[in-house]
């Protein structure tokens, strides 16, 4: 008999006086020689979160998501919030009045930018008049004596009611009234001038005696510059996930639990069905996102994104970057789409071994039924995680302090509440980002990854004891009795008493192997346009090569991960040693479960994306309805908020669907074991999981491999 590398932790057990060998019952083979293991991770990982509080409570204190979406005022006022002074709850437009602030902004060589010209914060954006001049005026104080909500009604025009002096100051285009010479239409919150002058309004203009106003395509390219700028676009996404909340609790929370559920029923009841319509599905559901893409891109239909927000002309189009970054997205969906329906194509013939492969988890779910409802707990867990982590993330993107700008510019302007013209603080504010807040706000993005990947192998781990559990006492006698009463919670106490540490240096693991890939892939691309070296075929290769072999290097130890914590839950070891047990059992057994693991994880992918595609297409009809296309709740892209319900679709599919995957792995692990310690007879197998086996040739196979 040739002893396997656990040697008595499992299945087998030292001797007993009288010679013979002893079997024991599942607190003997799961519950030998547990103590607590990995403490030390376990105790950074607790520190990592009373960090995350930390870090998350600066967000809270210093950030404002408003500032996500809207401008800023000349006196440091975000528009659209009720607590400046003025009141600016019914003023989330950014307007700059004066346009030769906004024409000096846009000539190349000018250090005069256009956060530093004068702007306020107004209901809609104003047009010129065809049979007078419209102007726009400061917000009233002084000895302007009215309120607000008048100067609304007003169209922000009290022009009537200024002395000689501030007539004369306006006509300097000093204020406090600025005339409406260019029209405008709202533009993501902020009114784009349209480069084209009214000539009516700049006949009055003139006539009234007012300085020269410049006229050129530069006045509405310096707006559309400032408003498609890379760190805007990026703050319009943010803010994008954090209007479309709703669509984050039923498509990325509430539809894939329904749907996870739904997966393991039918896997339960129908798995000779669930790998076609796995399949099927899967082809369909990519299809339909591919052609969402293409709609919204503007390449089929006339239901493209749109920049303006509101009625406008609808000769007027202002392209965004939204728009080209959904193009993009098409494009790569459509390689997807062709790939996966090929791939499709190729496993076809493979299907009928996944069925049989099912068979085998859906034998234990029906034997522990707890394992079905079991990932509510975690789930629950996470859920409650992401909606403090999103609502942190949002606050800590705008927990930049607003500064007033050092322009260095020769500008004056009338002040209301002193009465004379000034000088002195003309310069506009904006949003200065420290760049600790980017140190905080990437701790923040890795913080998901750990928690994320941690709770994930709790479920992991948790699964992987109860079907251990179930395996390990059916021994010759199959004694029913013998599984512990409720397995799963009796895993869950094992967890949480001996192998915490464990999972978090696991998680640990995996989360910074994919934070090292993303800072070297976003390294990457910010070399390609300044690195002449990666233009060339040789740096195209090391790119590629590299980017293959660290997906490989990711692959590989999620695949160690997954093995390594079913050891940790039959044997109670550390890490390290439960990886070392996982590895070398597979390694003697890589011919006779290998084809057995790839073809049943390919149809567990394939359900996991089925899940999280479905939410993805929910998600996109829910945001193209009026709530998500009107003037308050408008997001200026769908990319976002699909793919972060595509993401936590995923996540919540994979917490449902480990139950599949870890019992599959479970059982194949522990009948390798089991027939490596009784001469290539599995003694511990049930009958009803031989049963489901493969076929005869198979059995044959994987029972007589340890004995070749």
């Amino acid at each position: 008999m040739r002893g396997g590398p656990l040697g008595a932790i499992i299945g087998r057990y030292p001797s007993s006086s009288d010679g013979n060998t002893q079997f024991g019952s599942t607190n003997g083979v799961i519950n030998h020689n547990r103590k607590c293991r990995d403490v030390v991770f376990l105790i950074i990982f607790i520190a990592f979160w009373v960090s995350m509080i930390v870090n998350s409570s600066f967000g809270f204190n210093q950030g404002n998501p408003l500032r996500l979406i809207h401008g800023v005022d000349y006196k440091g006022n975000v528009c659209g919030n009720k607590h400046a002074s003025p009141n600016l709850h019914e003023f989330g437009l950014q307007y700059w009045p004066n346009p030769n602030q906004v024409y000096e902004s846009g000539l190349k060589n000018s250090q005069f930018k256009l956060i530093n010209a004068r702007s306020i914060c107004l209901k809609e954006c104003p047009i010129p008049s065809d049979s007078s001049l419209n102007w726009v005026c400061d917000y009233p104080e002084g000895e302007i004596q009215i309120k607000m909500d008048e100067w609304k009604d007003r169209n922000y025009n009290y022009f009537d009611s200024l002395t000689p002096e501030m007539r004369n100051s306006s006509l300097q285009l000093q204020g406090p009234c600025y005339p409406v010479i260019f029209p405008s239409v709202n533009v993501y919150w902020s009114c784009q001038f349209i480069a084209r002058a009214s000539n009516a309004s700049l006949g009055h203009w003139q006539q009234m005696g007012g300085v020269n106003i410049m006229e050129d395509i530069i006045i509405d390219k310096s707006i559309h510059k400032s408003i498609n700028s890379r760190s805007s676009v990026l703050k319009r996404y943010v803010a994008d996930v954090g209007k479309a909340w709703p669509v984050l609790i039923v498509c990325g929370g509430l539809l894939p639990l329904f749907l996870s559920i739904i997966w393991l029923l039918m896997i339960r009841y129908f798995v000779a069905a669930m790998t076609w319509i796995t399949v099927i599905l899967f082809n369909v559901l990519i299809v339909s996102l591919t052609m969402l893409y293409y709609l919204k891109a503007g390449w089929i239909g006339n239901d493209a994104v749109s920049s303006i927000i509101g009625q406008h002309d609808p000769y007027i189009h202002i392209n965004g970057r939204e728009q080209s970054h959904l193009r993009a997205a098409a494009a790569l969906m459509s390689i997807i789409m062709i790939v996966a329906i090929l791939s499709s194509i190729a496993i076809i013939r493979r299907i009928l071994m996944a069925t049989s492969v099912l068979k085998v988890a859906a034998k234990v779910i029906g034997e522990v039924q707890a394992l079905i409802i079991f990932p509510v707990i975690p789930y629950t867990i996470l859920a409650i995680f992401y909606m403090f982590w999103f609502s942190a993330a949002l606050h800590l993107f705008s927990s930049g302090q607003i500064v007033q700008n050092d322009c260095k510019s020769n500008c004056c302007v009338y002040d209301l509440g002193s009465r004379r013209i000034s000088c002195d603080r003309c310069c506009g504010y904006s949003i200065k980002y420290t760049p600790h807040i980017a140190v905080a706000i990437l701790f923040h993005l890795f913080g998901s990854y750990w928690a994320t990947h941690f709770f994930v192998a709790c479920s992991s781990t948790v699964i992987a004891g109860s079907v251990a559990s179930y395996y390990w006492t059916r021994g010759g006698t199959s004694i029913q009795q013998d599984i512990p009463f409720l397995p799963v919670f009796s895993s869950m106490k094992r967890l949480t008493r001996y192998n915490l540490g464990s999972v978090a240096l696991g998680s640990l693991i995996v989360s910074f192997v994919e934070w090292i890939r993303y800072i070297l892939e976003s390294m990457r691309r910010k070399l390609k346009g300044t690195d002449t070296m990666s233009e060339t075929w040789m740096g195209k290769m090391g790119s590629g090569s590299s980017q293959c072999c660290l997906g490989c290097i990711d692959w590989t130890i999620r695949s160690v991960n997954r093995n390594a914590y079913i050891m940790i839950a039959i044997t109670g070891k550390g890490f390290c040693r439960a990886s070392s047990i996982a590895t070398g059992l597979i390694m003697n057994n890589i011919l006779r479960i290998g084809k057995v693991n790839v073809i049943g994880d390919i149809i567990l992918f394939l359900g996991k994306l089925c899940v999280s595609l479905f939410c993805a297409v929910f998600a996109f009809l829910m945001l193209d309805t009026h709530k998500y296309r009107s003037a308050h709740n408008k997001i200026s892209s769908p990319l976002f908020p699909v793919l972060v319900c595509w993401w936590l679709g995923y996540v919540v599919a994979t917490l449902f669907f480990a139950v599949v995957e870890m019992s599959i792995d479970t059982i194949i692990l522990s009948f390798c074991q089991d027939s490596e310690e009784h001469q290539g007879t599995a003694q511990y197998a049930p009958p009803l999981l031989i049963e489901t086996l493969t076929d005869q040739n198979e059995m044959q196979r994987l029972t007589q491999g340890s004995s070749i």
